[in-house]
């Protein structure tokens, strides 16, 4: 019953449920995430009053993600870099370490694996070790004071490398384990990136080449992943490019060897007369197609438009 003095709802004892819902606003949110020295969380909370008792509180945590799709093109560049370092003892000086690297795009989701394409030139005389490593970097912003915290996401090693040796990653892969996604637009915390591949020196400092990432929530569309990849399977590999087409191009097979008399003569069945375009088409497309599916391509004087005019003798090509 309803109370119209105190506008109070008077519901019997037992179990009641309420429906509710909010939209969440337009204006961009950041990611849910938990770091070192703050976090981004939100929930819902619901209170219960009652007369004469302290009102019981409830909260329920809920995720928020902003989405970054990988497919926008900023995020599909290949990114690259290359250095070079002399090593120094006293009045003795060696030979330089050559480090270059490239991965094919800048976006990846969790889950997804980087092609590394690398290649080391130890032309020093010490024994050295090329490596590849994901950092993840929380920045935290308050009182016009920032926070950094840098932490090791996933690594791999390669060979040891000695003196006057060369080696080569053609598309060794690294494994980007469940992270966060990358925040980029919150004012107090970000979250960053980067792909480290280096060159451990023993006795010196490491030379390294840093390539930013971004960890997305919508993963590659298939064909901008076959796009980047023969994108870059062509930057690196150029063997390609020697390849020429035979001479002389083999010739195709004749009509006969490929439609048979019987598939000809089955493909000609009389059709009925059609009054109008809705009699003319009354199923999919593809039906009327088979009937011309087995039929020679018309000869050239049969769609000549001016057949009294003199021909011109037109230069052959070959088949293909």
């Amino acid at each position: 019953d309803d109370n119209s003095e105190e506008g109070l709802h008077i519901i019997p004892s037992g179990r009641h449920e309420y429906a509710f819902s909010f939209e969440l606003p337009q204006t961009p949110l950041a990611t849910s995430f938990e770091g070192r020295h703050g976090s981004v969380r939100y929930w819902v909370k619901a209170e219960l009053h009652r007369p004469w008792f302290l009102p019981v509180k409830l909260k329920k945590e809920f995720t928020v993600f902003e989405h970054i799709d990988i497919n926008t093109p900023s995020l599909l560049s290949p990114q690259a870099g290359s250095k070079e370092k002399t090593l120094c003892c006293w009045f003795c000086t060696s030979g330089p370490i050559s480090l270059s690297a490239k991965i094919e795009r800048k976006g990846y989701t969790p889950g997804e694996s980087i092609q590394i394409f690398a290649e080391v030139e130890n032309c020093s005389s010490r024994v050295v070790v090329p490596k590849a490593a994901i950092y993840q970097t929380q920045a935290f912003y308050a009182k016009g004071k920032m926070k950094e915290v840098k932490q090791l996401v996933a690594n791999l090693r390669g060979e040891s490398l000695s003196a006057g040796k060369t080696e080569t990653w053609n598309g060794k892969q690294l494994k980007i384990p469940p992270v966060s996604p990358s925040i980029l637009d919150c004012s107090i915390i970000r979250v960053e990136y980067s792909l480290m591949v280096y060159v451990d020196i023993p006795g010196a400092m490491d030379l390294f080449i840093n390539l930013p990432l971004v960890i997305g929530t919508i993963p590659l569309h298939p064909f901008g992943s076959r796009t980047s990849s023969v994108s870059s399977q062509g930057s690196m590999n150029m063997n390609w490019l020697g390849l020429t087409l035979p001479e002389r191009p083999e010739a195709p097979p004749s009509y006969a060897e490929v439609v048979t008399e019987e598939q000809r003569q089955s493909s000609l069945a009389p059709m009925g007369a059609c009054d109008d375009l809705e009699r003319a088409l009354p199923g999919p497309l593809f039906a009327y197609i088979q009937e011309f599916r087995f039929l020679p391509p018309p000869l050239y004087s049969e769609i000549d438009p001016n057949p009294d005019q003199p021909t011109v003798d037109r230069p052959s090509c070959p088949s293909r």
